[in-house]
């Protein structure tokens, strides 16, 4: 009987489809190896860089379960459990934070997210070559400017000798100039609108990219039945830009919490800070203004497990308005 049960085992362990032994696949694993090391080996650095930069750094979120000071280590701080997080539900300031964040990220995500595929597609349809390289190039430019440089120009711009009163105040629109960073009813908007004036054209790379691939025939099929121009962007160019459409927008929904820090940081003052106040720059003022590590510590844990939350559920939306495939 034992005979029969052990031809079995061995009958089933070569069972098509079934798992090789691990013996096997670890030698199976180290000849592939063996064939193409040089190539396998240009993996190696990036896995370290990973291990120390991403994955050990992972030990310091245990931070947030801690009353952890400057003369502690990870190891001798004494524990608090979720002290840290009840003491954020009940934080005012923080809460504050998340609405002017939510705002700001909502108005860059209604605005922000379509200027680019509107703009791309204007460039893709200009017929003179050098001129689509002009626009290109002027659109790009603000990318590679820091918020120092830009935030600056926006300072100076906005002050009450600057260009945009002088604007206002020459057009009727205002009878006084006034300096518009201080009214924090506008930073919002401020915020919002100098984001996309950084980031746009440097958002369309992918999409024109994308439109580059997309087969003349159709276009010429389509003026032969007759189709406008804008009927040809409806029906040919937006569907083979969906993907990528998709794509960037799950990004930019998971990133809805994580507004951009160097913007605030340069554009916040004492006037404005009840509406720019977002939820990186009072993380940064917690751990680093006033060395509260272990609570700005829990902020930033909290805030990215919702970020992957949301990450999850903007795959499952758009996976499904693309017939049950997958983006990511």
């Amino acid at each position: 009987m034992s005979h029969l049960t052990t031809a079995a085992n061995k009958q089933q362990s070569h069972r098509p489809g079934s798992k090789p032994p691990l013996a096997q696949r670890f030698k199976a694993f180290w000849a592939d190896y063996a064939r193409q090391w040089e190539i396998q080996s240009m993996v190696i650095p990036g896995i370290i860089f990973m291990i120390v930069f991403c994955y050990i750094p992972i030990y310091g979120l245990t931070i947030a379960f801690k009353n952890y000071t400057v003369i502690d280590t990870l190891s001798t701080a004494p524990w608090v459990g979720l002290d840290n997080f009840r003491i954020i539900l009940s934080d005012k300031y923080f809460w504050d934070a998340v609405v002017n964040t939510l705002g700001i990220s909502f108005l860059k995500l209604g605005i922000g997210f379509v200027i680019p595929i509107i703009l791309a597609i204007m460039i893709y349809e200009l017929n003179s070559g050098r001129f689509k390289k002009f626009v290109q190039t002027v659109s790009y430019l603000p990318h590679f400017l820091s918020w120092i440089v830009l935030g600056g120009m926006l300072i100076t711009w906005f002050s009450t000798t600057g260009l945009f009163n002088e604007l206002l105040v020459g057009l009727g629109i205002i009878s006084q100039p006034q300096n518009i960073l201080l009214d924090a009813g506008k930073y919002w908007w401020i915020a919002t609108l100098s984001d996309i004036w950084k980031e746009a054209g440097w958002g369309t790379i992918l999409y024109l990219a994308i439109m580059s691939k997309i087969d003349p025939t159709y276009y010429e099929a389509a003026k032969i039945d007759g189709a406008s121009r804008l009927r040809q962007i409806w029906n040919i160019t937006l569907p083979n830009m969906k993907s990528i459409i998709s794509l960037n927008l799950i990004l930019t929904v998971s990133g809805l919490l994580g507004s951009n820090l160097d913007q605030t940081l340069v554009l916040m003052n004492s006037q404005n800070r009840e509406k720019a106040e977002v939820i990186n720059s009072y993380v940064y003022r917690m751990g680093m203004s006033q060395g509260d590590f272990s609570y700005a510590t829990a902020v930033g844990l909290g805030v990215s497990i919702v970020s992957v939350i949301l990450l999850v559920t903007a795959n499952k939306i758009t996976s499904k308005l693309n017939d049950n495939q997958s983006v990511l």
